[in-house]
């Protein structure tokens, strides 16, 4: 495989310049300031949750690898948009597995790699203009919010998980309406799914942090109920 070759997947893109995408690229912010966002809710809670902030870095990643693809937008740099997105997905999905489900580490990951590869065959499937290989972490995302659902306590992060999944949802139909909306609108409609798609991660990276403050919080008067009072 030639990593060098041009990639002009998108509407926008009209020629192999390095500014030949500004809106797609310049749209790509939106994770940096999902990250940033985050990042500060992370540190409000206590900062002491470090897998929410390694999605926090991931997130930031993703914006950034995707900016120098739809840049350099080349076979190479396509790598650098698509692994920190694999790495997001499969990154939560265990923690949500571990988090909100509590389930062993050892089945959890087991899990995960199943999921893992469900989604990668998923991506040999050329169809919806290659969106076919996110449906996976659609049907995760649902998924996960009717069985928390069911959960004594888990109402606040099943909303969240499902308004993740709806927003997802209609980010997915602007990827994949790309390029058939080009004759129509030249610039193509891939920058609302990157915006779109930002906030998706924002909304998971929030439920996530405040879940470990929830159990926090829970845990505390258990915890002084067991330190001895003052005489």
């Amino acid at each position: 495989m030639d990593w060098r070759a041009p990639v002009m997947d998108y509407c926008e893109r009209q020629s192999t310049a390095f500014w030949a995408e500004p809106a797609n690229a310049l749209s790509n912010f939106a994770f940096v300031i999902a990250a940033a966002s985050a990042f500060l809710l992370w540190r409000r809670r206590g900062g002491a949750d470090y897998p929410a902030l390694a999605l926090i870095i991931v997130t930031a990643s993703v914006g950034v690898g995707s900016f120098v693809f739809h840049t350099v937008a080349t076979r190479g740099a396509m790598l650098l948009d698509v692994i920190p997105i694999a790495i997001f997905i499969y990154g939560y999905f265990l923690l949500a597995l571990r988090r909100y489900f509590r389930v062993p580490i050892v089945l959890a990951t087991t899990i995960t790699l199943a999921f893992a590869a469900l989604s990668f065959f998923a991506t040999t499937v050329d169809a919806l203009n290659g969106s076919v290989g996110y449906l996976p972490a659609l049907a995760a995302l649902a998924i996960f919010a009717a069985l928390l659902w069911t959960r004594r306590g888990q109402g606040a992060t099943a909303h969240a998980l499902a308004a993740a999944a709806l927003l997802f949802a209609i980010s997915l139909v602007f990827r994949t309406i790309d390029r058939a909306i080009c004759p129509a609108f030249p610039l193509g409609a891939h920058l609302v799914w990157h915006v779109l798609n930002a906030c998706v991660l924002w909304l998971l990276l929030r439920a996530a942090i405040i879940a470990t403050a929830r159990r926090d919080d829970q845990a505390t008067p258990i915890q002084n109920a067991n330190e001895p009072t003052a005489a």
